[in-house]
């Protein structure tokens, strides 16, 4: 794994019709409309956040966690319009040992099934694979969350099983997730 490529500076991605971008303190607004709407974290560990205070320390957090190596958290912006924020994709769990990334996304509602979670995550599974040279790429995945099923498979992603009650979702309590992986292998033989 060449995390040089994901740490040297922000890895800024584009694609056909999006831009996967640093999150700072000018996206605000949009950020704190995203984690403040409880629907958007229904098949999430993640737990709502109705405070613009608590969400600002977060984006700060999010720079912090990128200089500590742990995570990269971009921002989703369509190409056409620069200034919204339509949602955010990661990736974080770095093993280094198997050469192994998670990731994981969510869009705000207003930008719901119109292909950009797809392209987001096709986008990032492109540099990950051609650039830092990770072998597998994983996603954890309520199992009532068929939206970002599609999302993974569409993307070559192949469901791998369940683990039940294996994990401690923050707001959720302990959860079954599903399991999607692609290997650089298996992308490489997908775009031949």
């Amino acid at each position: 794994m060449n995390t040089h490529h994901l740490f040297s500076q922000f890895p800024m991605l584009v694609s056909d019709g999006l831009t996967l971008q640093k999150i700072d303190e000018s996206h605000l607004e949009e950020v704190f409309g995203i984690y403040d709407n409880d629907t958007v974290f229904e098949y999430c560990g993640i737990i709502p956040k109705h405070n613009k205070a608590t969400v600002a320390t977060m984006i700060g957090h999010f720079e912090r966690d990128f200089l500590k190596r742990s995570r990269v958290k971009w921002g989703i912006f369509a190409n056409n319009d620069k200034d919204t924020l339509a949602g955010i994709i990661e990736a974080f769990d770095f093993n280094q040992k198997v050469d192994m990334i998670t990731i994981g996304y969510f869009l705000a509602e207003a930008h719901w099934g119109k292909g950009i979670a797809s392209e987001a995550v096709s986008r990032v599974v492109r540099f990950l694979f051609q650039e830092v040279e990770v072998n597998r790429i994983q996603a954890e995945v309520m199992p009532a969350n068929e939206p970002s099923k599609r999302v993974l498979l569409k993307n070559g992603f192949k469901y791998e099983g369940t683990l039940r009650q294996a994990t401690l979702w923050s707001g959720k309590g302990i959860v079954d997730v599903e399991i999607y992986g692609l290997l650089q292998g298996d992308y490489k033989t997908e775009r031949r």
